[in-house]
């Protein structure tokens, strides 16, 4: 199965932006989600989640520019029913993949996941 992307919502510097709908989340490990292209210290993920409590994996990088790779994936708890959860921005060193993006897996399908984008000129 191809894996799911999740696009940005790019933050706004002194503007505003939309609530963004998010990316349903897909079941690991037939299928990861990933942000293509990512710039992981300017990315923060919003896991909304609408079943039972659940992990999301931010998985450690690969390839030569992920020096910190080995400090592991980051998993975070996500409440039951109405859990939301912020995480990131994230280290490049640590969850960069050898393609550029950053790889997410989740253990259900009851959750959204939305890629807000930091501007670099805030």
């Amino acid at each position: 199965m191809a894996t799911t992307l999740i696009p940005y919502s790019n933050l706004v510097p002194n503007g505003n932006l939309a609530q963004p709908a998010g990316t349903t989340t897909v079941v690991a490990p037939t299928n990861n989600m990933k942000v293509a292209d990512a710039f992981a210290e300017l990315t923060v993920l919003r896991v909304v989640n609408t079943g039972v409590q659940q992990v999301i994996k931010v998985k450690a990088g690969s390839g030569p520019q992920a020096i910190a790779a080995g400090q592991g994936d980051l998993s975070v708890t996500v409440a039951a029913t109405t859990g939301v959860q912020l995480i990131g921005p994230f280290e490049s060193g640590r969850f960069i993949q050898a393609d550029g993006s950053l790889l997410i897996e989740a253990a259900t399908v009851d959750a959204t996941i939305t890629a807000f984008k930091i501007p670099r000129n805030t």
